[in-house]
């Protein structure tokens, strides 16, 4: 019996194999549920789909592009005719200091975490609001909250902490509708997006201020998704949820 069978859910830049979006989607679908991987890349994302299993599906979407997100979402409903779960995982981040961030490196950044979890969800809020029901999963960042300082820039700061307050007014809007908004907020995991870019004097200093002393592993964050996916967590909403393994203790 698992948490999520008989749901589907769409989790956006899903297609990197060593990513959270990939882990996620895994776990969700041990669990039952159908996933439809999104990605830039529509042969990573058919591949990465078809290594689940033959349920689930790949398509290709810029989460930046409002018309490509609902293309996206009537795609998903035209196979499964509904959508119980969006992670929006999409992202980049890039290694900045303050002055050296340009206009194309801003707007790279916050477009992809902002305006694409912005755009994707509007592409599946009024399918659950007709379904009074529905879960939204936003990745943040452990970055958000203390101000960078373990590899994304300024600006992915700022992007990440934007996600934050998206998350918790899209709780507070559609609450009324049984639709819960949630964000996860991951410290320094062990993903393609940081791997080959730390030196060892880099990676000492990050675990050095991690009270756990490791690194967290993808599964880790999808553990976590899973929660705020399933009904375990039907009364969170509005949430930011830490995985950082101690990193930033309130």
């Amino acid at each position: 019996m698992g948490l999520l069978d008989g749901r589907t859910a769409i989790i956006t830049g899903a297609a990197s194999a060593r990513g959270l979006g990939k882990a996620t989607a895994r776990l969700f679908a041990e669990h039952g549920a159908k996933i439809a991987i999104l990605d830039l890349d529509a042969a990573a994302a058919e591949a990465a789909a078809a290594d689940l299993g033959p349920d689930h599906i790949g398509l290709a979407c810029n989460v930046t592009d409002k018309a490509a997100c609902a293309a996206a979402v009537e795609a998903v409903l035209a196979r499964w005719s509904r959508i119980d779960i969006l992670v929006n995982n999409a992202g980049i981040t890039q290694p900045l200091k303050i002055m050296d961030i340009e206009p194309h490196n801003y707007e790279a950044v916050t477009d992809v975490s902002l305006r694409g979890t912005l755009y994707m969800s509007q592409a599946v809020i009024p399918h659950m609001r007709q379904n009074k029901a529905g879960s939204i999963i936003n990745l943040s960042s452990v970055s958000a909250q203390r101000g960078g300082g373990i590899f994304g820039g300024p600006h992915y700061s700022a992007a990440k902490a934007g996600v934050l307050g998206l998350t918790k007014a899209m709780a507070r809007e559609l609450a009324p509708d049984n639709v819960r908004s949630n964000a996860v907020c991951p410290g320094f995991i062990d993903t393609d997006i940081t791997g080959g870019q730390l030196t060892d004097a880099m990676m000492a200093t990050v675990l050095s201020g991690i009270p756990m002393g490791r690194a967290g592993a993808a599964s880790d964050v999808a553990g976590c998704c899973l929660f705020l996916a399933s009904d375990l967590s039907a009364y969170c909403t509005g949430t930011e949820v830490d995985v950082n393994g101690g990193s930033l203790i309130h």
